[in-house]
């Protein structure tokens, strides 16, 4: 499962040596700024948009289909980019377009009952699979010499989910130590904000407090002692903190749990759909928010991707001319493969040009349905954007999910990108996030993700999140942007601009190695498979030169540019 909300020190170690040298100094949204500029490690937003201006460029509207938690619809910096279904009357309970999804709005909610009601939490997939066939492979009638090819492979899935729940006394170590600081964080927090006379604070503003007794004095010791230990940001809110810990406390006990009681199957209970038959995929409700808590993940995304930019308030998306589509998909626990599959059709069906997927987990039963709807999303022309995961995991040695195999076509797919998580070495003592996963064959390139500011749900909220799901809608932002002003480009051409666009850092910046031992490096070039971090001023230069490219290899101003004779996935047989 990938770690959403705070990504702890705990599971990262190095980074935690490093954020005594973070300077608080750094500017927010400096991940929209430009090394030659402002010596930091940004995507040279500004410098893009002026020379789109320069060339008289005008954006044609994209849509951008973000399959997530749940996005707050009121938000001042979002509800003015939110995608309305044009075809769809709202509130009048009839499916106006035809399409299966009543009063489909701002997109669907594949977490939901007809009852309205809403799927918070989920187990995680590794439980999932291991009770569902633990009947069948401890049986005392079976025989793993008599198994079909594909009923070994479920077979070895199984054992892996199995070995993989015998949790070691340093994972019982671990959760208790969050534990414990959690607790003590509680109980500061508890005389802080009322010695402060605020409920809500951050360790900047905390740091500059003056205690007037001792009672306060030892809370604020001990609240900023507790904040270096786990590694969170000073200007995280303590609302979010407290929040963001009993939200990974709860998960881990479940993890811990799962290997001896079955999990609670939510879904049966609350969407009440035919799980293995895909073809029941007219489920779910139209409340694309869900609960507050659980909004705040995919809010944050989208105000990254798209938050409307030179308003005056909060902050500047990356992309200037685009439509924020909601799919709810990702749940407190792991995602469910048919909810990613029909989303990613639905994205398709609905005009969307862009998917982001700031979501992954390490198993995939019905991974089919997942690898047929992203061969549909290639075969028109959609680009799909997927984070790389928060587990400092080697992608080349050990697979997550989704990812651009496609096992029944035998190759990958030619329109996903896979994205791990730069930072600044002023934020944390390295241009890489520690925490972030890596692959010099699996991952393609990097972007920013460490104290990245962005909306969060309540109407006029902002904070902090750190991830590569952080990461990954900056690439969707910036592949919308050249969808935007270079319409003409396919989903594959701006994979490639995105990708020989990168800036490569100077082979002596210090690159933390993810999950590496303490103080380990390695050049930073080894860690994707570009080895750099995305520039939005190099891709638009880059996409200006080839869309020129293509329009002087016509032989015709008339003649509409081939998609198909660029785009090897139209030559493809369709397999569905």
């Amino acid at each position: 499962m990938m770690h959403r909300g705070i990504v702890l020190a705990i599971v990262a170690w190095p980074l935690f040596l490093y954020q005594g040298m973070a300077q608080s100094d750094v500017p927010r949204g400096w991940h929209l700024l430009d090394y030659s500029h402002d010596s930091l490690y940004g995507i040279s937003i500004n410098q893009a948009y002026q020379y789109l201006q320069n060339k008289h460029k005008s954006p044609k509207q994209v849509i951008v289909a973000v399959l997530d938690s749940g996005v707050d619809t009121t938000h001042e910096d979002l509800k003015s980019v939110l995608w309305h279904n044009p075809k769809e009357i709202p509130g009048n309970g009839i499916d106006d377009d035809g399409n299966g999804y009543v009063d489909d709005v701002y997109g669907w909610n594949f977490l939901g009952g007809k009852d309205g009601r809403d799927l918070i939490k989920a187990s995680d997939e590794r439980s999932r699979i291991y009770h569902r066939l633990k009947s069948k492979y401890t049986s005392t009638s079976f025989d793993s010499s008599d198994l079909s090819p594909k009923d070994k492979e479920q077979y070895r899935t199984w054992k892996k989910a199995a070995s993989e729940l015998n949790f070691s006394s340093d994972d019982q170590v671990e959760l208790l130590f969050v534990e414990v600081t959690a607790k003590a964080l509680k109980r500061h927090d508890k005389v802080l904000r009322k010695e402060m006379n605020c409920e809500e604070y951050t360790g900047e503003k905390l740091a500059q407090f003056q205690p007037t007794d001792r009672e306060g004095r030892e809370a604020k010791f001990g609240y900023l002692t507790c904040l270096k230990m786990i590694g969170v940001d000073m200007d995280e809110k303590n609302t979010n903190i407290l929040e963001d810990l009993d939200e990974y406390i709860d998960g881990k006990k479940a993890s811990f749990e799962s290997k001896d009681a079955p999990p609670v199957d939510y879904r049966a209970l609350i969407v009440k759909d035919d799980y293995n038959n895909l073809s029941d995929r007219f489920y779910g409700n139209n409340d694309v928010m869900g609960s507050y808590s659980s909004a705040k993940h995919g809010t944050h995304v989208c105000g990254l991707i798209g938050a409307q930019r030179n308003n005056g308030i909060g902050i500047d998306g990356v992309a200037d001319d685009v439509k924020i589509m909601m799919l709810r998909v990702v749940p407190e626990g792991d995602e469910y493969d048919k909810d990613v599959a029909l989303a990613i059709r639905y994205a398709v069906d609905n005009g969307a040009k862009v998917i982001n997927m700031s979501f992954g987990k390490y198993y995939s039963p019905e991974k089919r349905w997942v690898d047929s709807a992203v061969y549909y999303a290639e075969q028109h022309d959609v680009l799909i954007v997927h984070a790389s995961g928060n587990e400092s995991t080697d992608l080349d040695v050990k697979q997550n999910y989704p990812n651009p195999w496609l096992k029944e076509w035998n190759t990958n797919a030619t329109n996903f990108i896979t994205v791990g998580c730069s930072s600044d070495p002023r934020l944390t003592g390295s241009i890489t996030a520690d925490f972030s996963n890596y692959g010099k064959e699996n991952v393609d390139v990097f972007a920013p993700g460490v104290k990245m500011y962005s909306t969060f749900p309540g109407g006029n909220k902002y904070g902090n999140l750190k991830g590569t799901s952080m990461s990954a809608p900056i690439v969707s932002g910036l592949a919308a942007m050249i969808r935007s002003y270079y319409p003409e480009l396919t989903a594959v051409q701006v994979k490639k601009v995105i990708e020989e666009s990168v800036y490569r850092p100077d082979s002596t910046i210090l690159s933390i190695k993810p999950g590496g031992e303490r103080n380990e490096t390695m050049p930073f070039r080894l860690l994707s498979k570009t080895g750099g971090i995305v520039n939005a001023y190099k891709a638009v230069e880059d996409a200006d030169a080839l869309s020129y490219s293509i329009a002087k290899s016509l032989p015709s101003a008339k003649t509409t540019p081939a998609v198909s004779a660029s785009n090897p996935t139209k030559t493809k047989k369709t397999k569905l």
